[in-house]
């Protein structure tokens, strides 16, 4: 008798095509996806994946094979599924991905809710790593939020947030005097820049099929305003996240461009002020990542819809 987890070697190395790709998917070490593989090539009576320029290249035995062995797998999965989910019993975990504006803006209140419906659930929050689109596939994680524009037919896609611009500073900056700021006094002193976490994400994304925003900035309304006018700025300093920016701006002379929420949680303090942009500035949509077919499990679908409400409640 076949063994099932080799197939699923089989439907992660057919995406792959890389035997330490699949592994970190799959939770193997490298020699283990070998030995599996080298199974699968001994009951098949077929190479299955040879090496190419390119990494391991599937046999046609292998191409053919693989939708009727990813289908089998889905339907399986849905069939050992929960045949219900009762939130208020349940002691399930659940795992999202998020970075710096999910986290301090849909979290918080997504826990409340949890508290109150599923109070013995647990919540994970994980970091929005380049390896994000493998871990949802590998089913390491169960949703991700964050800058995605477009996804792979197999990923819902959902736009759950739409947050707009701000730009601030701090409370004793010489801009935070001025009445209106132009975009000569903006590029008058330098910018804290968002950029670092992005490292190896578009590689990524691109690899797996994903259109993903590379920032807060992406829309290029700011530079094109600036080129509108002959102007430049200069970049003091780059950082990876919001929050770091945040921290920059707030012990310096320098100005830096963040999502409106956090800059107005930020200006609560009555350290920072914001700045209205002296532009026009297109907001920017915040999506939900899942797989489609993990919708069959009652707990996937239920935590989809609490997100969904705690969003629309931001």
């Amino acid at each position: 008798m076949l063994d099932l987890n080799l197939l699923r070697v089989l439907d992660v190395m057919l995406e792959e095509r890389n035997v330490t790709r699949a592994g970190a998917r799959l939770g193997l070490t490298q020699s283990a996806v070998s030995h599996a593989l080298n199974r699968l090539r001994y009951t098949l009576s077929d190479e299955l994946f040879v090496r190419g320029p390119s990494g391991m290249q599937p046999t046609a035995r292998a191409i053919e094979m693989g939708p009727q062995v990813h289908a089998a797998l889905v339907q399986l999965q849905a069939a050992v599924a929960p045949a219900d989910f009762s939130p208020a019993t349940s002691e399930r975990r659940f795992v999202l991905a998020a970075g710096t504006f999910s986290c301090a803006v849909l979290t918080p209140p997504l826990v409340s809710r949890m508290a109150a419906e599923a109070p013995l659930a647990e919540l994970s929050i994980d970091q929005y790593t380049a390896d994000v689109f493998d871990r949802l596939d590998a089913l390491r994680l169960d949703f991700t939020v964050g800058g995605v524009l477009a996804a792979p037919a197999r990923f819902a896609h959902e736009v759950i947030i739409r947050e707009s611009l701000a730009w601030v500073v701090r409370s004793e900056h010489p801009l935070a005097q001025l009445d209106r700021v132009g975009l000569e006094d903006l590029v008058s002193v330098p910018h804290v820049v968002i950029a670092g976490a992005r490292q190896g994400l578009d590689e990524v994304s691109e690899r797996r099929g994903f259109v993903t925003r590379a920032s807060w900035e992406e829309t290029g309304a700011f530079e094109a305003a600036l080129a509108t006018q002959g102007l430049a700025r200069r970049i003091g300093v780059s950082v990876p996240d919001s929050y770091s920016a945040i921290a920059v701006v707030s012990r310096s002379d320098m100005v830096t461009l963040i999502p409106r929420r956090l800059a107005l949680m930020s200006a609560q303090s009555g350290r920072l002020k914001l700045i209205e942009p002296p532009y026009l500035s297109p907001s920017v949509d915040i999506s939900l990542i899942y797989l489609k077919e993990r919708l069959v499990e009652p707990a996937i679908a239920w935590m989809r819809d609490l997100i969904r409400g705690v969003a629309a409640g931001i």
